[in-house]
């Protein structure tokens, strides 16, 4: 099960930058994220009821602070600045993840020596992306913004851990979703989004993505990742943000014609053997 698990978030969450990117071109990004977050996070919500299982009202307390990181924050600043550089680029400067998790877990679960060593390996080959491909005084908006939802979503990834959220995956991805989905679309309102948005104007190709978005971007890799927190270790998890640009930059290459430079197949490279290491190191220390 633990192989498959990274498959799906390795795989899953590559392409959704791509589908993100087709999502906001006809549909308003908190909007979009707003309804992918709320939708998935009901259908969760509902298969846990169906199953029985239950939660009380103070754990939402803990399921808010952790949505409004997980979700509002960090999913608002990726679909906005979508909007100005192409889903490659995102993916690889979400790569900045393993090290926002390693800094706050530093205290209670200290990485070892191969594993501190995959993860600047893989830090290093996210530079060599950057630093052939980045026009940083045209982006520099951009770039801040989907770092800093990045340090949200490592601080809210590790808050919810039991027992501030229920050990049951439905309720442990579902309320999250749910409070962040709903957080979105109010500030969606609160910016008038739905006053802009021509439902016409929406083309097939958001729908699908925003479709793709809920049931396999959220659902199910979500629901993956959220598992691999409680039998693996964070930097391990954290290990999907260096897979996931190489996947994005391939699917936005092979089907969006984004550009794909020597840069990005040498930092491609080092990226993933820098994965490599960390997979085969053993827990931290």
């Amino acid at each position: 099960m633990v192989p498959l698990a990274f498959a799906v978030i390795y795989l899953v969450w590559g392409t959704s930058f791509l589908a993100i990117r087709v999502g906001v071109q006809s549909i308003p990004p908190l909007m979009l994220m707003g309804v992918r977050c709320t939708a998935a996070g009901l259908l969760l919500l509902a298969w846990a009821a169906w199953r029985g299982e239950r939660t009380d009202w103070r754990t939402w307390t803990s399921a808010t602070i952790a949505g409004t990181l997980m979700f509002s924050v960090s999913y608002g600043l990726l679909a906005w600045a979508e909007q100005r550089v192409s889903s490659g680029m995102a993916a690889l400067l979400v790569a900045t993840l393993p090290f926002w998790m390693t800094v706050f877990e530093w205290r209670r679960s200290r990485p070892g020596a191969s594993a501190l060593v995959g993860l600047v390996l893989g830090l290093f080959g996210v530079v060599v992306l950057v630093a052939g491909d980045l026009r940083v005084g045209a982006a520099a908006g951009p770039i801040l913004a989907i770092l800093a939802g990045e340090i949200a979503w490592a601080a809210g990834a590790l808050y919810a851990r039991p027992p501030r959220l229920p050990r049951s995956l439905g309720l442990r991805a579902g309320m999250p979703m749910v409070a962040g989905g709903l957080l979105l679309l109010l500030a969606s309102f609160a910016i008038r989004e739905p006053a802009r948005l021509q439902a016409a104007a929406v083309s097939p190709a958001s729908i699908a993505a925003l479709v793709y978005l809920i049931v396999f971007a959220s659902i199910v890799a979500f629901s993956a990742y959220a598992w691999l927190l409680n039998v693996a270790p964070v930097s391990r998890v954290g290990t999907h943000a260096y897979v996931n640009p190489v996947v994005a930059v391939a699917v936005g290459s092979g089907l969006a014609g984004e550009p794909l430079t020597a840069s990005l197949v040498v930092g491609g490279a080092v990226i993933a053997v820098g994965v490599a290491v960390v997979l085969i190191s053993g827990r931290p220390s």
